[in-house]
C-alpha cells in the first residue's frame, strides 16, 4: 500500500505489549484489504512494545509509532491517535489480539454507505465471545441488550472498543469521557441521540492469551453508567 493515502486510520493503545503485539500488528497487515495505516500509540519511551513497532515498521511501511502526550492512560491514547491521524475513518483496535481483523472491511463497507459508527459486535447473531471474566462478559452484555432494545441504540455492543467511526462525525462531536475504555459507550449513545447511522457486523472476541489486560471494571464502571443512564434519559425526554 506504499504511496496510497490510508481511507482507514487503525488506532491501537498499547501499554508494555512488548512481542506479543507482532502477531497482531501482522494479522491487521495482512487481512485488512482497505488502504489503512496502524497508528500504535504508547505512553512512554521505555514501553516495551516500542523497539518491536520499530523494528516492524521497516518490513510494514503502513505501520508508525505514536507517542501519547495529552497525559497517561488508554482514554488519552486513544483520543491523541485520533487527533493525529487525518484518514476519513478511524478504528479502535486493542493490541491484546482480542479484535477479529477479518471484519474490518465489512465494517468499512457500512461505513462508505454512511454509517458514522460501526461496531463490531459480540451480541448480534452471529457473534461471539470467548473467555473473558464472567461479571463483565454478564454486565457488557445486559447494557448492549438493553440500550439496545429499550432506549434505540442501534447496536448489541455498544460498550466494545472494537468500533469504527467516521470522521465527520468525530470532527464535530465532543469527547467528555473521563476514563478509561468508556469512550466507545459514549460515542455511541451520541450518535444515537444525534440520529446519526450506527451500524453493526458480527464478530467473535477472543480473550488476550498473554500478558495482563489493564481494564479496570470497578474504577470505570460509574463512567459506563453515566453515558448508559444519558441514553435512557433522553431517550425519555425524546418520547
Amino acid at each position: 500500500m506504499t504511496g496510497t493515502a490510508p481511507q482507514l486510520s487503525i488506532v491501537m493503545p498499547v501499554y508494555n505489549e512488548g512481542e506479543a503485539v507482532e502477531s497482531v500488528v501482522r494479522a491487521l497487515a495482512a487481512e485488512v484489504r482497505t488502504p489503512h495505516e496502524i497508528v500504535v500509540v504508547y505512553d512512554f519511551d521505555a514501553d516495551t512494545t516500542v523497539p518491536v513497532v520499530a523494528r516492524l515498521a521497516a518490513e510494514i511501511p503502513e505501520l508508525r509509532a505514536l507517542r501519547n502526550d495529552l497525559g497517561r492512560g488508554v482514554l488519552n491514547a486513544m483520543k491523541a491517535g485520533i487527533a493525529a491521524t487525518t484518514a476519513p475513518y478511524v478504528l479502535i483496535s486493542m493490541a491484546d489480539g482480542s479484535d477479529e481483523p477479518g471484519v474490518v472491511d465489512a465494517m468499512m463497507a457500512l461505513a462508505r454507505n454512511g454509517a458514522d459508527v460501526v461496531a463490531a459486535s459480540r451480541y448480534m447473531r452471529g457473534g461471539h465471545q470467548l473467555g473473558g471474566p464472567l461479571l463483565k462478559r454478564l454486565m457488557s452484555r445486559t447494557a448492549g441488550l438493553t440500550l439496545y432494545w429499550f432506549a434505540g441504540v442501534a447496536t448489541h455492543d455498544p460498550t466494545s472498543n472494537f468500533k469504527l467511526y467516521a470522521r465527520r462525525f468525530l470532527d464535530v462531536t465532543t469527547i467528555e469521557s473521563a476514563a478509561g475504555f468508556e469512550l466507545a459507550l459514549e460515542l455511541t449513545v451520541k450518535a444515537t441521540l444525534a440520529g446519526r447511522y450506527v451500524a453493526e457486523v458480527p464478530t467473535t472476541w477472543r480473550d488476550r492469551t498473554s500478558g495482563q489486560s489493564n481494564f479496570r471494571l470497578r474504577k470505570w464502571l460509574p463512567h459506563y453508567l453515566h453515558w448508559y443512564v444519558v441514553a435512557f434519559r433522553r431517550r425519555q425526554r425524546r418520547g
